[in-house]
């Protein structure tokens, strides 16, 4: 019988944005476990905080995780469920959708 494997914190980093990039603060939360030399991702919590776009919710704008049971994406307080691919095809939405998200704001403020 296989030993159970211990999960551990891979990664937990906050980015604080300056203004003319958006502001607000990227953070980045990743529990796992490597295997034969590759990373397994079992836990995950990508969110875009900015109280300046969204006043709800802790000011989370975007955010993918899997809490819960399932995968998902917060976005302006709703949620809604994802195909999950591989944690790398979640992080890769997540760094392309805050940016667009950025670009929307700044536009509403000009």
């Amino acid at each position: 019988m296989s030993k159970p494997r211990k999960e551990n914190l891979l990664e937990r980093e906050q980015f604080e944005l300056k203004a003319k990039s958006g502001g607000g603060v990227l953070s980045y939360e990743v529990w796992g476990y490597v295997e034969n030399g590759k990373t397994v991702v079992t836990r995950y919590n990508l969110a875009y905080i900015n109280h300046e776009i969204y006043q709800g919710r802790d000011g989370r704008v975007l955010g993918f995780d899997n809490a819960h049971g399932y995968h998902h994406r917060h976005y302006l307080g709703k949620v809604e469920a994802v195909e999950f691919l591989s944690y790398e095809a979640i992080l890769e939405r997540f760094q392309q959708e805050w940016p667009e998200i950025v670009r929307r704001a700044q536009g509403k403020k000009k």
